[in-house]
């Protein structure tokens, strides 16, 4: 039986790295780390009483991480389902699905929203609550941009649903990018909530009127328009507005020594992982002879995205510790494979080839973030989906200590939920 346990415990411990991912200088800025955010959405005020009624019916035992991740297990599963009737964003799936993403996504949104007054309220508040937090958040970042495309039948404009799932999640990288720049995560006000709640109501169309309703022409119009094309409008228009935010942030200069980032280095440095994420997809989009992207939008943006979420994660990494970011991802051996395939005359099926990359970068986020919340549970002393609420969360005093600090929570901005939370 020991035998067993210790072959079990050694297939465990190979699926992590053999040397530690943070250094001890890393973990010790880590605990040191302060959250620093700045929000004026326009939405956030209006869903507080929504996210306070909603965190006082949470049990007090519960693990704010554990309401994050399963908000995420939720957002991906219901997106799969609809990917599953339309993975070439062309088929019309039944209508029930688009239902089923719209419920999905408010449910993750809602949990997201409380996770972080979960921990207030619970005191257990530590860095890791806002890594975690913001790790889930890059992956979802993927499904919710990738299922708005099959809402609105994009696979038959496969340019623009390239162009709207990476705009997505390269904005999102700027987000934490400036944030590695200044210190501060900023959120003007158009920007995630709102966007969430656009997708939600496309996904609602799609669900009354069927999905076919997006090539309802104008009456009236000059030109050729479409519901789509305003839809791919006003969502354009939206990107364009985070980025001059993001533009304009980043040109106020860096919080480090001579304008540089929080962890002393170029602000430009985070472009070069970024671009090694993007263009590869984009050059393995153009030099495909068997249309790889084209036939399998939905696993081509899953397999890129994740990449792109990795990178994503190792940033917020970065920041949080203050520390230099490598340029060179191991996620990148999935796409290297899709290159290599096309170098040598696609040796084998391109779409088998993807499917390879899609399950090599999922093995590769799940094993580096398993690697990293684990060494900083242990440097904290603390567990990722377990927490010992304080004693006045447990037992509010006749002051009420535990309605007033829920109270005081509330009373942030909403984005206040990114603060850090306990596991």
């Amino acid at each position: 039986m020991n035998n067993i346990r210790c072959m079990c415990v050694n297939c465990v411990e190979m699926l992590f790295y053999k040397e530690k991912l943070l250094s001890t200088g890393q973990l010790k800025r880590l605990s040191e780390h302060k959250y620093s955010y700045e929000s004026v959405s326009l939405l956030d005020p209006l869903l507080q009483p929504w996210w306070n009624w909603l965190v006082s019916k949470i049990p007090i035992w519960l693990a704010p991480n554990l309401i994050t991740v399963s908000g995420l297990i939720v957002n991906i599963l219901t997106t799969l389902i609809l990917a599953w009737f339309s993975p070439d964003a062309k088929e019309e799936a039944p209508r029930w699905t688009f239902l089923v993403c719209a419920i999905g996504l408010f449910v993750y949104q809602s949990l997201d929203a409380i996770d972080g007054k979960q921990a207030r309220r619970t005191g257990s508040s530590s860095p890791l609550g806002e890594l975690f937090d913001h790790g889930c958040d890059s992956i979802s970042t993927v499904f919710v941009a990738m299922s708005a495309c099959i809402a609105v039948q994009l696979g038959f404009h496969p340019e623009w649903m390239f162009f709207q799932s990476f705009c997505a999640i390269t904005l999102f990288y700027c987000a934490h990018w400036q944030t590695y720049v200044s210190g501060t995560l900023r959120f003007g006000r158009i920007d995630v909530t709102e966007a969430q709640f656009t997708i939600m109501g496309i996904h609602l169309i799609s669900f009354l009127f069927g999905p076919k309703i997006w090539d309802t022409q104008i009456v009236g119009s000059p030109y050729v328009v479409t519901l789509r094309g305003i839809v791919l409008l006003g969502v354009s228009l939206g990107y364009f507005v985070v980025f001059c935010t993001f533009c304009q942030n980043f040109l106020s200069g860096g919080a480090g020594k001579n304008g540089s980032t929080v962890a002393g280095t170029s602000v430009l440095s985070p472009v070069i992982p970024l671009t090694l994420a993007v263009l590869p997809a984009y050059i393995i989009c153009m030099k495909s002879e068997e249309n790889v992207y084209e036939n399998n939008p939905a696993v081509y943006i899953m397999a890129f995205g994740l990449v792109a979420a990795k990178v994503t994660n190792r940033l917020v990494v970065a920041h949080m510790t203050k520390n230099e970011m490598e340029y060179f991802d191991t996620a990148l051996i999935g796409p290297g494979m899709l290159f290599l395939n096309q170098y040598f005359n696609t040796f084998l099926p391109e779409y088998i080839v993807l499917w390879m990359c899609l399950i090599w970068v999922t093995f590769d986020l799940l094993r580096y973030s398993s690697q990293v919340c684990r060494e900083i549970c242990d440097h904290l002393h603390i567990e990722l989906f377990r927490i010992t609420p304080t004693l006045s969360a447990q037992h509010p005093n006749k002051n009420g200590s535990a309605a007033a600090a829920l109270s005081a929570a509330s009373s942030r901005p909403a984005r206040a939920r990114r603060q850090l939370h306990h596991h």
